[in-house]
């Protein structure tokens, strides 16, 4: 079985049928007794205008309208939930230890890193453009930043940044930067195996000539520094959400959290916005506003 056949925990798209992507909507019609017209809700819907959810279960009703909705699907959406599950829950923290973040500008890595700096910790990302580290460094209090594309050895970067190592790495990229990782992790290090954006439009049995990405090659680390790397689920901690909520919330009007968002206007731009995450050309967590008619908002990410 090939990487592209292995089962997915979303179900493969059918051509000809409706996008479909985490969303905040406004109820219009319900025949749910949980649910009303008017109600504001978190979920999986349809990129269109309007869409009829059959699993009213999956959605979360939003408590908190004082803060921008376009954060339910970032900030106090899914991204933050990875954010926390990942941090917290996986690599269980403590104050003073050495952090790293791959793509630590995208929608997770920025809550990642500002949750390691409340923590107390020494945080550093990698990110794809000048403009992207001073974002991490000058707007979202990373410790430092390097622009991952202009390094030509990962593990000298890695080692100017930690030359007493890392403590916990949060993995969204893999291939190169992971092996560059191992090599500079710290004894009984944790690795929260997020996503592995690099290699996610690799086919190793295209016979095209292409070079693929490389693959890890220190493994051996894990073993030898007792290394901790684990994968995960958000929908696995769905039941930490309300608190994961409230914690926010509270940090939002406190002044302690930012978060940075890439809105593209009309549904009509969602599909170039969508490519435009394998380009690296957002910067923060890309949303569509796509229906100007449900006020206050509807987007999808």
């Amino acid at each position: 079985m090939t990487r592209h056949e292995e089962p997915s925990y979303f179900p493969d798209f059918v051509p000809g049928s409706v996008i479909t992507g985490m969303g905040v909507c406004k109820v219009i019609d319900s025949g749910h007794p949980e649910f009303k017209a008017g109600d504001l809700v978190l979920g999986l819907t349809g990129w269109e205008e309007y869409t009829l959810i059959t699993e009213a279960e999956s959605l979360i009703r939003i408590n908190h309208q004082e803060v921008p909705l376009s954060y339910y699907t970032g900030l106090l959406g899914m991204p933050g939930l990875t954010a926390y599950a990942g941090f917290y829950e996986i690599c269980s923290p403590k104050t003073g230890e050495y952090v790293f973040i791959s793509a630590a500008s995208g929608a997770v890595g920025q809550i990642v890193g500002q949750f390691a700096k409340l923590m107390g910790c020494y945080v550093v990302g990698s990110a794809g453009s000048d403009n992207k580290v001073n974002l991490l460094k000058n707007k979202l209090g990373f410790d430092d930043a390097f622009n991952y594309k202009k390094e030509k050895d990962l593990k000298m970067a890695l080692k100017r940044c930690f030359p007493e190592g890392i403590d916990i790495y949060f993995e969204n990229v893999g291939g190169a930067m992971l092996d560059a990782v191992l090599r500079n992790m710290r004894l009984r290090g944790r690795i929260s195996a997020c996503g592995t954006i690099s290699q996610y439009n690799d086919d190793d049995d295209k016979d095209d000539g292409k070079k693929r990405s490389d693959g890890v090659h220190n493994l051996f680390c894990i073993t030898g520094r007792r290394i901790r790397m684990e994968g995960f689920m958000t929908y696995d901690y769905i039941s930490s959400y309300r608190k994961f909520e409230e914690m926010v919330v509270q940090l939002l009007k406190e002044g302690k959290i930012t978060y940075v968002e890439d809105i593209a206007e009309g549904l009509e731009n969602a599909p170039a916005a969508f490519v435009g995450l394998f380009e690296g050309r957002n910067v923060g967590k890309q949303l569509v506003s796509c229906c100007k008619r449900v006020s206050p908002s509807s987007l999808i990410e």
